[in-house]
């Protein structure tokens, strides 16, 4: 029996077609044919006869049926940057084999995701601290979305929360770089001066050096404005002998500006970054940063977790401490 040009192929349709059980198709069609007795000449033709009919799954319908979407949501701000791109690789690699696909929601646009659709799990890469936005998660995890929020500040309200613990540790950064330098430029974006930048102010303080305006320079949220940003700083007569940057995106496009003004780093200016980027490390020379070990690993575990655990209460805290990794871009590691 074959589909109409006009009906919409079935599970049923598929099974007559194919000579087997509807189960069997169900089976095949979902990815989980392997833990059935299922032989692959069986699961080939029944792919096959789905293919012929055009047949596409209903995820709507088995989204109400089942209570589950098979989708990762992953909600990245800036997805140029490298840590971005090193998140959503990894986690895409976890979940695959667990049959989820990932699935990015570019600038941060969450909100409307989740107002038209409910993953399995989401994480969101940035929020405020905002009342409103907090009484937002609240309300979408009451609704059964697994959410797992990257944030400093929040407290964990029926949602995960992953902790960096990145602005304490940022100062580590800059005391490496006083170690060999009294010149100490810095990048950084309007989102990171009352953080980040603010561990370099204090720690040039600390030192007894003066902050130079000139030697800072601010970009916007993509790494083309980190480098025109880390151009302007390394294009000066009296250039600084070293640059804070704080992130990685940023560091590794100044010393993609430097290769161009063909300077040395470390040599002629040493470089460190915020984050430790798997990109900064294989970057040359690699990359001296702060930031976590391992920490894209143990996020898509996290993520897995909530996905075979979901009955599990969340609301925890998931802590990721810092620490300096010197590498050769400031002299280490050589």
């Amino acid at each position: 029996m074959s589909a109409g040009m006009s009906e919409r192929p079935t599970l049923r349709t598929i099974a007559a077609e194919a000579g087997v059980s509807i189960a069997t198709v169900s089976y095949v069609l979902s990815g989980h044919a392997r833990g059935q007795t299922i032989s692959d000449a069986t699961a080939e033709r029944v792919r096959g006869v789905a293919t012929r009919l055009g047949y596409r799954r209903n995820d709507a319908a088995r989204a109400i049926r089942t209570g589950k979407s098979d989708l990762v949501l992953l909600s990245l701000n800036v997805l140029a940057d490298p840590w971005s791109q090193a998140v959503a690789a990894t986690v895409s690699a976890r979940v695959t084999p667990l049959g989820k696909t990932a699935l990015i929601v570019a600038d941060g646009d969450w909100r409307t995701v989740l107002s038209n659709r409910t993953p399995d799990v989401i994480f969101i890469d940035h929020v405020g601290p905002e009342l409103v936005v907090i009484a937002e998660l609240e309300a979408f995890a009451a609704q059964g979305v697994q959410i797992v929020v990257f944030s400093e500040v929040l407290e964990p309200r029926g949602f995960d929360v992953v902790r960096s613990g990145a602005e304490p540790r940022c100062h580590l950064a800059v005391e490496h770089l006083l170690e060999k330098h009294t010149r100490i430029g810095a990048l950084t974006s309007e989102n990171h001066r009352p953080t980040r930048f603010a561990a370099y102010q204090r720690s040039m303080a600390a030192a007894g050096l003066e902050v130079r305006d000139d030697d800072v320079a601010v970009f916007e949220r993509h790494p083309e404005d980190a480098y025109r940003a880390a151009m302007s700083l390394l294009t000066k007569a009296d250039r600084p002998t070293a640059l804070y940057c704080t992130t990685d995106f940023a560091a590794i496009a100044a010393v993609r500006a430097a290769h161009r003004l063909r300077l040395d780093v470390p040599g002629d200016v040493a470089v460190i970054g915020v984050g430790n980027t798997p990109d900064g490390e294989h970057l040359d020379p690699p990359l001296s940063t702060v930031g976590p070990v391992g920490f894209n690993e143990t996020l898509a575990g996290i993520i897995a977790s909530r996905l075979t655990d979901r009955e599990g209460a969340p609301g925890k805290v998931f802590d990721f401490p810092w620490q300096l990794i010197v590498r050769e871009s400031t002299g280490g590691g050589r």
